[in-house]
């Protein structure tokens, strides 16, 4: 046999074994999104593939209906992007996506094509409609204590520990729907419940460090679909929270940035100024902006690039793999003005597109009309910047609220506040798909906003629960929760339901060992609640509102089917309110029925108002 032949034989079959021992070990550790769907409106789909020196193979995939068009590089050998294109005529199935090396296919990566449930795009988002429900899921209820600890995970359980993990989970919730289907509510919006692998401070979710995994502590990817489709079937829809402004620290790419750019760098540490009027502020220099939208909220948090576009579009694909996959019924954005606002107006717009009666909440949290104007669909901006978004957090109307129960009712102070505040709708394109609350989890309980009155309690409940927009209430609001001790505190304003541990002495959930006040406001928020699901002048009507008077607040919704009238008297002595003022919108109406008490109430004179109360009369 020839040498030279047996010589390049040998050096071939070394080679191969290299290639072979290289590609077969080292094996593709991540391919995100895990799936996808046949029939999605958006054509294109981008596949992140992650793996060690994957960008020395070639990829290439054959299947009636998807094309493989172009084959994306970075700087770092071990990612690769994949643009595909999957027409309306792919069917559902295995994509094989096969990996070669100077011809030969030394990697085969079977990728599902999965077929989208029935309905999927015209799916109903929330609406007027509907009572949110916000849960921290660490804080609620724990269903299964054998996921308080997981293995490997960097934070353990400690109750003990106000910011410290709890063991609340999926389970809990699930366990509890019944609960919070019979108080009225018909939305369930959870605190973020991505996998937050930080070392501390991990239970509130917004550290995410793995954007398509359920944190095992919480439950798994499966237990949160069961969730959704339990609730569902309840008539309770899921919205889940997002941020695409920030992840964790100790996200698995941190380690091994797919690009420089991936996140965005200082030569030093740079927090954002949290300067939100930058967003439209004239004069504003471009430094100014940029540690806005580039800055890190804290040292733990990398900022996101949404400017490097493979970025961009895994945070889209993202979002829209979870509405997809979970069945959700909308999205609360976290820190909306935070992100590159073109990038935002890009993601809405794909969300909304894929899916036309979705609807997405944003943050935008500050005091100013108008400034939380700005990032609504439909509002013409000085700068000509254009939104998509449908709906935002109306926080201008908590900021008066609150002042409005508290304070003295004198000129300029108490209901004057709510009437002026309202009166600034203008500025929004659409102010009935604001969503309005009293509390959440960033701020202090309703119950200690109002100095733990029970009586302004119930106006604050009474106003939202009629006024324009989709409610939004904190958990445990209706039982009383509180933070007096630790105004400000998160993980005290975070605390924990009671009766949702084994051991617990008081049950919100049945009642058990609450004080008699606070079986007061939960079965008064129950009536209130349940009632509002059929008041169609809450859900669509117009609005038409007095000027307080003497310390009297009083405002008309009507439909085509109903009118009411709300009243909230705020004097600590019992009230006569004469009706002539209001003739314009009672319109010859001379009787009404009282929501709470079923009291038939006569309209023609004055009516008497019992002191720190208020009334919804359905009139007749």
């Amino acid at each position: 046999m020839n040498p030279n032949y047996m010589r390049s034989s040998l050096l071939a079959a070394i080679l191969l074994l290299i290639v072979s021992t290289t590609f077969s070990q080292n094996k593709i550790e991540r391919v995100e999104p895990p799936n996808w769907w046949a029939g999605m409106e958006h054509e294109k789909l981008q596949l992140m593939i992650y793996g060690k020196n994957i960008a020395a193979l070639k990829p290439s995939i054959s299947y009636p209906g998807v094309t493989l068009q172009k084959v994306i590089q970075t700087t770092n050998p071990n990612y690769l992007f994949l643009d595909l294109r999957i027409t309306q005529n792919a069917n559902p199935g295995t994509l094989h996506i096969k990996f070669s090396k100077e011809n030969k296919v030394v990697l085969t990566q079977n990728y599902p094509l999965l077929k989208r449930q029935a309905g999927s795009a015209e799916r109903k988002g929330f609406d007027n409609s509907d009572v949110l429900y916000l849960i921290t899921p660490d804080r609620f209820a724990n269903g299964d204590a054998s996921n308080d600890e997981v293995a490997g995970m960097r934070e353990k359980l400690n109750r003990s520990n106000p910011g410290g993990r709890h063991g609340g989970d999926i389970k809990g919730i699930s366990d509890r729907l019944e609960y919070i289907k019979d108080m009225g509510y018909t939305a369930i919006w959870l605190n973020p419940l991505l996998e937050n692998d930080m070392e501390e401070y991990s239970y509130h979710g917004y550290s995410t460090t793995d954007y398509y995994k359920v944190d095992p502590r919480f439950g798994s990817n499966e237990s949160y679909l069961a969730l959704s489709k339990k609730a569902k079937s309840m008539g309770i829809g899921m919205i889940m929270d997002m941020i695409v402004n920030h992840c964790g620290s100790f996200h698995w790419w941190m380690e091994d940035l797919p690009a420089e750019d991936w996140i965005n760098q200082w030569p030093e540490y740079q927090q954002t100024n949290h300067k939100k009027s930058l967003t439209q502020d004239p004069y504003a220099s471009d430094i100014d902006k940029k540690v806005f939208i580039d800055g890190w909220f804290v040292p733990t948090m990398p900022d996101l690039n949404q400017n490097n576009r493979l970025m961009a579009n895994y945070l889209t694909q993202n979002s829209i793999w979870w509405i997809e996959y979970a069945d959700l019924t909308g999205i609360r954005m976290d820190t909306y003005p935070y992100p590159v606002a073109e990038y935002m107006t890009e993601w809405t717009a794909r969300v909304m597109k894929e899916y036309p009666n979705f609807n997405v909440v944003g943050e935008e949290w500050n005091n100013s009309p108008a400034i939380v104007s700005f990032w609504q669909r439909g509002k013409e901006n000085a700068n000509g910047y254009t939104s998509d978004l449908t709906s935002v957090m109306d926080f201008p109307l908590q900021v008066a609220v609150e002042s409005a129960l508290t304070a003295e009712e004198t000129w300029g102070s108490g209901w004057i506040k709510i009437f002026e505040t309202l009166g600034q709708d203008f500025l929004y394109a659409s102010p009935s798909e604001l969503v309005i609350f009293p509390d959440n989890h960033d701020m202090n309980r309703l119950f200690t906003q109002v100095n733990e009155d029970i009586n302004l309690f119930k106006l604050a409940m009474l106003f939202y629960a009629t006024n324009r927009g989709v409610p939004q209430i904190y958990y445990g609001t209706e039982i009383l929760m509180e933070n007096s001790d630790k105004p400000g505190d998160h993980g005290t304003i975070r605390t924990d339901f009671p009766g949702g541990w084994k051991g617990d002495a008081v049950n919100g959930f049945t009642g058990e060992g609450l004080s008699a006040e606070q079986k007061e406001a939960q079965a008064f928020t129950k009536k209130l609640l349940n009632w509002r699901q059929k008041a169609t002048a809450v859900h669509n009507g117009s609005l038409k509102h007095f000027a307080p008077e003497n310390g009297v607040y009083a405002y008309f919704r009507t439909d085509d089917n109903q009118k009411i009238m709300v009243i909230l008297n705020k004097n600590t002595a019992a009230t006569t309110l004469s009706m002539d003022r209001f003739a314009e919108a009672l319109n010859g109406e001379t009787q009404g029925k009282d929501a709470i008490t079923g009291a038939m109430i006569s309209l023609k004179g004055s009516i008497e108002l019992q002191p720190m109360a208020g009334m919804i009369l359905e009139l007749k």
